[in-house]
């Protein structure tokens, strides 16, 4: 899997089927998302242990719906399709971020780097 895999309602779920993912759910007019996206890339490439994804939620309601999304950004930890964490918050910062990945992964017993 590349960097950061665009994801769709179809692939959804095969795309977070097996092992670890980092899931953006995004909006084209979400300007804390705009923001963000160029951070979620950097980490994406650092943690090439884990899988990224990014799903755009108008493209994708019906995903959404079934995830219990209400806000964007919105970032979900999966493991084997399974949610383990989850951050929403309209105003967030790349630290921020970052902290409640390596916090959720220490969680989850992932190690990390």
């Amino acid at each position: 899997m590349s960097a950061l895999t665009a994801a769709t309602r179809e692939n959804f779920d095969e795309l977070v089927a097996t092992g670890t993912t980092v899931v953006d759910i995004w909006g084209p007019d979400c300007k804390p998302c705009l923001a963000l996206m160029p951070h979620v890339e950097k980490l994406a490439e650092k943690r090439t242990d884990l899988n990224f994804v990014k799903l755009e939620a108008p493209k994708a309601r019906r995903v959404c719906i079934r995830l219990g999304v209400h806000g964007l950004p919105t970032f979900l930890l999966m493991r084997d399709g399974e949610e383990v964490a989850r951050l929403s918050a309209s105003t967030l910062s790349p630290a921020q971020l970052k902290a409640w990945l390596d916090e959720s992964l220490e969680r989850v017993g992932e190690e990390v780097s």
